[in-house]
């Protein structure tokens, strides 16, 4: 019994060892991280951020940027990074889009917000857009999509907050890196420009402001 006591404690050590050596072979086998990137379902490579000096992101957005003020676009910057440090826009870049809408109101008493501006085929070397969005102030080669602006024909587009007194609104830019060039018209709607985006999306960054009419 104590001879078969012992081989049945060897068994078991070899056993373990066995176990042991193949899953650090499975272990080595994984890719390792791409530098920088997020692994899994997330993006990976250089990530994209914007920024602008208009107002902070999620602050209030200012007179001079709203519907109800000066209705002047924000200038925003593009930027990419490795997480830590800047790294250059990713070799498949090819065009930018941006969606702005305003979170809190519905149309037509749907779930869909309403859409202020859109813009589509902004040049992958575009470093941002200028303040003002009026013509010529945007990178050749932009194609203004649809939004309040565009409604009446405005060769700008861009239309501002305009809520009301009362509750803040949430208004939001949602800039897209694509790795095509959009076949597009301007008179394309949002559901076009989604569609047509789906799949070439390898960069995408969010900036928020808060805006309402301020007391009488």
């Amino acid at each position: 019994m104590r001879q078969l006591t012992r081989w049945h404690g060897r068994g078991a050590l070899i056993v373990g060892l066995v176990l042991s050596v193949g899953a650090a072979a499975a272990q080595a086998q994984q890719p390792a991280p791409a530098p920088g990137g997020r692994q899994g379902g997330g993006q990976r490579g250089p990530v994209l951020s914007v920024t602008t000096t208009a107002f902070p992101d999620g602050g209030e957005v200012p007179m001079r940027n709203a519907g109800r003020g000066e209705n002047k676009s924000p200038a925003f910057e593009f930027h990419w990074s490795n997480g830590v440090a800047p790294a250059d826009a990713p070799a498949t870049l090819v065009t930018y889009a941006v969606i702005f809408h305003d979170a809190e109101n519905s149309t037509n008493r749907g779930t869909t917000d309403t859409l202020h501006w859109s813009a589509f085929n902004i040049p992958g070397t575009a470093k941002g857009i200028a303040e003002g969005l009026g013509p010529g102030t945007l990178p050749d080669g932009t194609v203004n999509g649809p939004g309040i602006g565009a409604r009446g024909g405005n060769p700008a587009a861009y239309f501002g907050p305009g809520a009301g007194v009362g509750p803040f609104h949430h208004y939001v830019f949602e800039f897209y890196a694509l790795d095509t060039k959009l076949d597009l018209p301007a008179t394309a709607t949002r559901d076009d420009l989604l569609k047509a985006m789906e799949g070439h999306v390898i960069g995408k960054a969010v900036y928020v402001g808060r805006f309402h009419a301020p007391n009488p």
